[in-house]
């Protein structure tokens, strides 16, 4: 069953439509609205919760308010809609984004508040930030790209544990469910957790791509997506993925004729590669890989790259760079 609910802000009147939420539903003020914003949205007001959310761009805050959360024309009108202690998911781009969000929120911020950064955060970002935000700040990192729109993200999520169990509501919701999510320990674990994940990844789509670049110039003739679909049935090496494998060759045919040798990314790559070498842990397989994602920009030629391009739209529907 569906409730109106009216709001009266600023002399203007909106009214939005969403579906009956249980008393007991908490609310949340999500900041950033793309892809993964969206999705933290939609998750959140499915679980029964409220949403206030804004985003610079008012097309995206249109969107939110379709599916039932409440628009925010500002990070003023934001904040005036929260009620009680504030509860506040940031989803902008890592960096210089994230510290311009956050200059505008402190000085409305107490020490009963709650912000959460979902983004790919810098895990020494996060430890700078926690200690000057007025707020309980969380660094939580996210996994699971536009797929958890329908299975929900893996959280890795650092920072003072009672705000975590305050908002673990929130974060069975937008996770898998409760076993999708864990307190990692203090500020910056989460974001470090989720730096090595994406390390691993690194590696794990290297190692796919060498393996299917070798059956590709190899002594048989094999369609690849059948090869994938085998794998994926029960094969000690089956993986999401590998999944994503077969999606590639089943859309794209088996030699990725279109899709270029480019692999764009590195970033969390870099940083798990630095911190290995700081914490003196050999990490060559995770170097290597990111080695060939930046020597594919020097050069071309190589199968494994063009897959590589595949994967990323695959999980995180990046854009394809194609051979001109």
């Amino acid at each position: 069953m569906a409730t109106d609910r009216t709001h009266q802000r600023r002399g203007r009147i909106t009214t939005t439509t969403s579906p009956a939420r249980p008393a007991t539903g908490m609310q949340l003020g999500v900041i950033g609205l793309g892809r993964m914003g969206q999705i933290v949205v939609d998750r959140v007001l499915a679980a029964g919760h409220d949403v206030v959310a804004f985003d610079l761009d008012e097309a995206a805050v249109a969107a939110a308010a379709e599916v039932g959360a409440d628009p925010a024309d500002s990070i003023a009108d934001f904040l005036e809609q929260l009620e009680g202690a504030k509860r506040i998911w940031l989803m902008v781009p890592a960096g210089a984004a994230v510290d311009a969000t956050l200059e505008e929120l402190e000085p409305h911020l107490e020490d009963d508040d709650i912000v959460v950064d979902g983004g790919n955060s810098k895990f020494q970002d996060s430890v700078r930030r926690a200690e000057s935000c007025p707020a309980a700040y969380l660094d939580c990192g996210t996994s699971g790209g536009p797929a958890g729109a329908d299975l929900g993200f893996s959280l890795m999520v650092g920072g003072p544990e009672a705000a975590y169990a305050e908002l673990e509501p929130i974060f069975d919701a937008v996770a898998t469910g409760p076993d999708g999510h864990g307190h990692m320990g203090p500020a910056g674990s989460g974001h470090y957790v989720k730096m090595v994940h994406n390390g691993v990844e690194y590696a794990l789509m290297q190692a796919y791509g060498e393996g299917f670049e070798l059956l590709y110039e190899g002594r048989y003739d094999l369609d690849l997506e059948d090869v994938s679909r085998v794998w994926n049935n029960g094969a000690v090496i089956r993986s999401w993925l590998l999944e994503l494998c077969e999606e590639a060759f089943r859309e794209e045919g088996t030699d990725l004729v279109d899709v270029a040798d480019r692999v764009e990314g590195g970033s969390t790559g870099t940083w798990t590669v630095q911190e290995g070498l700081e914490q003196e842990v050999p990490v060559p397989l995770i170097y290597t890989a990111l080695s060939e994602r930046f020597g594919s920009r020097a050069d071309d030629g190589r199968f494994s790259r063009r897959l590589a391009n595949r994967l990323r739209y695959g999980f995180g529907r990046h854009e394809v760079p194609r051979r001109e």
